[in-house]
């Protein structure tokens, strides 16, 4: 990515600045590391057992640990440490828990969480092709993002996106390493796929009539499959949900109660019930007889 800045005479190009540490990058990082990733920061600098975790987040929503590690140069393995990290998180739940009930002063039980959704983020100015190659793996927790700094306090961060034919990490299962097969039998790393399985061909096309429509709202939305519903998101961050029913489906406008205007009032408010998808509205779809209008209402939690 060329970046530049707009002057009298034209477009200069703006310098990458270097970071001389990966404290640096941590620093950065952990700063904001809501806005980024929508984790909450649990400890910065954790350790367990001959381990130095350099950032221990938690995702509320997924109700998961989140370990973040920062790389200065791109010469080093991400999947043989990754897998590690994820094994660890697994091996020592109790230690996890207890570090996230000191530090926030709750009571937060093992039976809440789901262990199955613990994944491993490496952040770096920059991957080789080895290690985006190594990481290609559809069901595999380990996510590579790449986050550079250019003159004029400008910041740039790029979640890397796994291709659409990435291969299923069970395929490697055969091999002798006990750490990958742990992984893989106790970590799911949902995909759409995995939500359309078993539906019939009716529900299969009424989900993607919304979800091209919702990917046409922004240029820039992405698709985070969970275990329960589909996020759309933009900017890091889901706008709209997604589950897909075996007659129907629900959506969630992630906006607070009294933020929607729905002049037909479409949407239920959920804000004081249980349900899966961000915000405080939901709709119920069966056609796509007002999918106009839906997506209008969509396109108030974008902006």
């Amino acid at each position: 990515m060329i970046l530049f800045s707009k002057n009298k005479i034209g477009l200069s190009t703006l310098k990458e600045i270097p970071f001389k540490l990966e404290r640096d990058l941590q620093k950065i990082f952990e700063a904001s590391l809501f806005d980024l990733t929508q984790l909450t920061l649990v400890k910065s600098e954790f350790t367990i057992k001959n381990y130095r975790i350099d950032t221990l987040a938690f995702d509320e929503e997924a109700k998961a640990f989140v370990v973040i590690e920062y790389k200065r140069s791109n010469s080093n393995s991400v999947v043989d440490q990754g897998i590690a990290y994820l094994n660890l998180m697994l091996d020592y739940k109790a230690e996890f828990i207890v570090e996230y009930n000191e530090c926030f002063n709750k009571a937060l039980l093992r039976s809440e969480l789901d262990w199955s959704q613990t994944k491993v983020i490496f952040v770096s100015p920059g991957f080789n092709e080895n290690q985006k190659q190594a990481t290609n793996f559809k069901d595999l927790a380990i996510e590579l993002w790449e986050v550079k700094q250019f003159e004029g306090e400008i910041i740039t961060v790029n979640p890397i996106k796994k291709s659409k034919s990435a291969p299923s990490i069970k395929q490697l299962q055969g091999t002798e390493n006990t750490e990958l097969s742990k992984v893989v039998s106790e970590i799911k790393t949902y995909t759409e796929d995995d939500h359309l399985q078993g539906k019939s061909d009716e529900i299969k096309e009424l989900y993607e009539s919304f979800k091209n429509a919702i990917l046409n709202l922004a240029n820039d939305t992405d698709i985070k499959p969970k275990k329960q519903e589909i996020g759309f998101t933009r900017n890091g961050k889901i706008f709209t949900d997604i589950c897909i029913l075996k007659g129907n489906l629900k959506l969630w406008i992630n906006l607070k109660r009294e933020k929607l205007d729905d002049p037909k009032g479409l949407t239920r408010d959920v804000s004081s019930i249980g349900h899966w998808g961000n915000g405080d509205y939901e709709v119920i779809i069966n056609d796509t007889k007002n999918l106009e209008y839906i997506m209008s209402l969509v396109k108030q939690a974008i902006n």
